[in-house]
């Protein structure tokens, strides 16, 4: 059996109270965010709408970066900063909860324990119906991905939510008081300061910035039997690196979680071959490799090759 590279990878210390890079980040974010509400109506719909989508998906990214543990020492700090729901659905306390489970990488791709699988068990695909068939399927390209996928994963999302709460969970129901309270602020000040109306809002920022997110996400991981193999890489692709933090250096990413965005791609260049060698040469020299094989082919089938993803074994292998 061969074993995968182990790479030695010390958890991040903060040499500061205050990481600048990601506190300058977040204020330009927020400071853009607020602008384009605050001046969308004079600015042509071709370029509010790619500016919107950048601001949303780029605030995700800076979500993800806060859940990891930064920019600064103090965890309320850091919740507070990554509270604010520009994106509206998905409570930055349920994305955190939800993404940490997400990086117990032994279950990475498995449909029942990875909360961020796309993946179905058998026995939930053979539960759908032909139409939700038929809808899945077509985002297992990145052209259905990217106009289908929003509105099926929040949709879904906020399914399982509900379901959640309805079976009495208060902690879910407690985190979504707060959350909604956040999203009442939130279209208030668009509607009464920036004249924006909340459909407007959610088809002009939400709906393209939450696809433009999915590309990030559409082929960062691939079920095999081997853990090290499920975690792709996307080189060569500097300006989507910046909107999504270097994520794109996914399996670098999942063998250091919490190496801040700007310390990842000097990591991941000390590292390329260990980890290409873990796993299994799953690379893409850039997105555009990713649109090129996948915008109308598919990326995976839905229903989990594996039934479940099995336990990791010595080396990342799996189980016989």
């Amino acid at each position: 059996m061969t074993t995968a590279p182990r790479i030695s990878a010390k958890p991040f210390r903060h040499g500061q109270a205050l990481e600048w890079p990601t506190a300058l980040l977040a204020i330009t974010i927020y400071a853009g965010w607020g602008l384009l509400g605050f001046f969308h109506h004079l600015i042509p719909l071709w370029l509010l709408v790619p500016a919107a989508a950048w601001t949303i998906a780029w605030h995700g990214s800076l979500q993800h970066e806060i859940i990891h543990g930064h920019p600064t020492r103090w965890r309320r700090v850091n919740r507070a900063l990554g509270f604010v729901p520009l994106s509206l659905f998905v409570p930055f306390e349920r994305y955190r909860t939800l993404h940490l489970c997400h990086h117990r990488d032994d279950r990475l791709t498995d449909p029942l324990d990875d909360p961020e699988s796309y993946y179905w068990s058998d026995e939930d695909w053979a539960r759908l119906s032909p139409l939700a068939r038929g809808l899945v399927e077509a985002q297992t390209c990145l052209a259905g991905r990217l106009v289908i996928g929003p509105l099926w994963s929040i949709s879904r999302f906020l399914f399982t939510e509900f379901r959640a709460m309805r079976a009495g969970d208060r902690v879910v129901a407690a985190i979504w008081a707060r959350h909604l309270v956040g999203v009442a602020v939130i279209l208030a000040w668009l509607w009464s300061v920036c004249g924006l109306s909340p459909l407007a809002y959610l088809l002009i920022f939400v709906y393209p910035g939450t696809a433009l997110q999915l590309v990030r996400s559409f082929a960062e991981h691939k079920a095999d039997g081997a853990v090290s193999k499920r975690t792709a890489i996307v080189e060569g692709s500097p300006i989507l690196a910046l909107l999504f933090l270097n994520n794109n250096l996914h399996a670098a990413h999942h063998a250091h979680p919490t190496l801040p965005w700007y310390c990842l791609p000097s990591w991941y260049r000390e590292n390329r071959g260990a980890l290409l060698g873990g796993n299994g040469g799953l690379l893409y020299e850039g997105y555009g490799e990713v649109f090129r094989r996948f915008l109308l082919a598919p990326h995976d089938r839905p229903p989990h090759p594996l039934g479940r993803a099995p336990d990791k074994v010595d080396g990342g292998e799996a189980a016989a």
